[in-house]
């Protein structure tokens, strides 16, 4: 067989796992069958686990109960509900481009075409980093580095079916894979035939570097503009590149037009051996490559997104992956080379982050709402509700929940400047979360006057929402109120609240007399739209609030015949501007009471309808 030419080429990874962040997802999966020696039964397997929750969906003859267990989540995202064993085989041969001629099965080099193909295109960059082994009959076999990855999650199925995710306690597990991974990453390597040698991270920090080291600039770093001259680049020269960049900045300054960052690339760097797309040279290449760069969180943003700089959180690693890792070998052969890259450094893993403190985390939110107005903040909390992706130059680098409990933090402290907001996310020297909380501890803490609130966060729904949000919320309460000896209540936020929550956060007021106030996203932001305050007295008795008495005993004594759920909506449309922080739970637990006592029925059901007749005295019905 006659080998392509290798060539000069910008920097592409493969795009069969666009997102980064759902490496650990599959490294998961496949992390079952490691030891395990790679067949096509061994990948028929695999292929069905991954989606069988969900994480890749074919998309022919899909029969509709699967379709029914895939309508509830969007493509990318874990299902709620399982595959049974036979959707999936069913699934699996409907999708076979050895079966079916509608279907393009592409070849990858040691793979039969169809489904082995498609193996390893999904698991191929997994491998070039060092984070998995296999070959055709050969034993699959982990690196350490890739147990750490793939330890970081737990997917597990219950009894009935249902699709539980876990994230782990130590989410820097998956940073440290990642900037063991790319501190080393060469692109002339032996998986991919093309000429550019250098490591892509290291000439990125270098150049950084050196432009922040030149008086005529603002030390922000490298512009976004100028990120397509790093991914072309030929060699690992970066004092030639900085030069590059400052011809181009005298010219131009920092925004040169994308024609002629395109022409530098092209014609200039790689001397136009094939036509690029523009949007693929300014825009999708550098959004790749940021997104892989972030995972290592080593760069920070600066200037709202519009420059690259390194994390000064992180200079201690920077310093020692320069100092270790700029002069490289190079390996010819894909074993060696492995190896290489799936050795841990245990003096890159035990180097320190000096983290900002917490105070400063939440000191940063006021910057951000400068750069991000209130009008900015909910619709980009619609996005996440709606489930659409970020277009801001910013957030489209956060993951989903990573984005929630920011923007959340935000829209509490733009909308309420009096609460002292303490973000729990790790984050970078500007404030912008590099994972989420732990799970040992609130997404986001919060004081006002001699109160607090800590603030839950999730874009789980359905099941999940329950079993993995909810539990752990009086446990957090109570450990915060004993830090800090005051009153507290917690605020949950998800995309919609599941009726299974709701009943649970119910049993835990009435047991544990915990406060928990659920919301909507678009509840949240109605409430803090209209409220004056965060956290608030708990609605105990009608008889305290004498207009709403007034108000709900003419109403039926009209009407005579109701519901607690019809009565609970008039109050709403007659004082809800006025009580903006009670939600529909509240009115219910304010109002049952109320008419229970008046009409003896102690059993009555918010939607069960009763009919209400008073004496003279107000106090028995006929």
């Amino acid at each position: 067989m006659i080998m392509a030419q290798a060539k000069y080429k910008p920097l592409l990874f493969t795009t069969t796992i666009r997102n980064p962040e759902r490496f650990k997802d599959f490294m998961y999966i496949l992390f079952k069958y490691n030891g395990q020696v790679l067949t096509e039964k061994i990948i028929e397997a695999v292929e069905k686990d991954i989606f069988t929750v969900g994480l890749y969906r074919p998309t022919k003859r899909i029969p509709a109960s699967v379709k029914q267990k895939w309508s509830t989540t969007s493509t990318g995202e874990f299902a709620e509900e399982a595959l049974t064993s036979n959707e999936a085989k069913t699934v699996y041969d409907n999708n076979d481009p050895q079966k079916w001629d509608d279907i393009k099965g592409h070849k990858e080099a040691g793979f039969a075409q169809g489904w082995p193909s498609r193996f390893d295109t999904q698991y191929k960059l997994m491998k070039t980093l060092g984070f998995v082994k296999y070959k055709m009959n050969e034993p699959i076999c982990f690196s350490e580095v890739g147990e750490y990855l793939a330890k970081s999650i737990e997917i597990t199925v219950t009894d009935d079916g249902m699709i539980e995710r876990h994230s782990s306690d130590t989410p820097q597990y998956e940073q440290m894979a990642f900037m063991q991974a790319f501190a080393k990453y060469q692109r002339c390597n032996p998986f991919v035939r093309e000429l550019n040698d250098n490591i892509p991270l290291i000439l990125l920090l270098q150049v950084i570097q050196k432009l922040n080291a030149d008086s005529r600039y603002n030390n922000c770093g490298i512009s976004y503009k100028e990120l397509p001259l790093v991914i072309f680049w030929r060699d690992n020269d970066a004092e030639t590149l900085y030069q590059r960049i400052v011809k181009l900045r005298a010219k131009y300054g920092y925004t040169p037009s994308d024609e002629v960052v395109a022409e530098i690339c092209t014609k200039e760097i790689l001397g136009e051996f094939k036509k690029f797309k523009l949007k693929s040279i300014v825009s999708e290449y550098p959004d790749e490559f940021v997104r892989k760069m972030r995972m290592t969180g080593l760069v920070s943003f600066r200037g709202a997104g519009r420059f690259i700089d390194i994390n000064h959180v992180e200079d201690k690693k920077v310093f020692y992956i320069l100092k270790t890792y700029s002069n490289y070998c190079k390996y010819t052969d894909e074993d060696s080379f492995f190896d290489y890259m799936s050795k841990i450094d245990p003096i890159l893993f035990s180097k320190e982050s000096k983290p900002i403190s917490k105070t400063a985390a939440g000191e940063k939110l006021n910057y951000w709402i400068t750069v991000y107005g209130w009008e900015k903040i909910k619709g980009e909390l619609s996005n996440l509700e709606k489930k659409n992706a970020s277009k801001d130059a910013v957030l489209k680098f956060m993951a989903a929940p990573a984005r929630l409990e920011f923007l959340t933090a935000l829209a509490i402290k733009s909308t309420l400047p009096n609460v002292s907001v303490i973000p729990n996310y790790s984050c970078d020297d500007e404030g912008l979360p590099t994972s989420t909380a732990g799970g040992n501890k609130a997404d986001i803490e919060c004081y006002e006057n001699q109160n607090g609130v800590i603030v839950e966060v999730t874009m789980a729904e359905g099941r999940q929402q329950t079993m993995m949000e909810i539990w752990p919320i009086a446990r957090h309460l109570q450990e915060f109120s004993h830090a800090n000896n005051i009153n507290c209540q917690c605020v949950f936020i998800a995309p919609t609240i599941y009726t299974d929550s709701q009943k649970q956060i119910d049993y835990a007021k009435k047991c544990e007399g915990v406060v928990i106030r659920p919301y909507s996203i678009h509840e949240f932001v109605n409430y803090l739209a209209k409220s004056t305050m965060l956290f608030f007295n708990t609605v105990t008795s009608l008889s305290d609030y004498p207009d709403i008495l007034n108000f709900v005993v003419g109403y039926l004594e009209m009407v005579g015949v109701s519901t607690i759920h019809k009565l609970s909506m008039e109050c709403i449309l007659k004082f809800g501007e006025l009580y903006p922080e009670w939600n529909i739970r509240d009115w219910y637990n304010i109002l049952l009471p109320y008419v229970q006592k008046q009409t003896k029925c102690y059993k009555l059901s918010y939607h069960q309808e009763f009919n209400y007749h008073m004496v003279a005295d107000g106090i028995h019905p006929n």
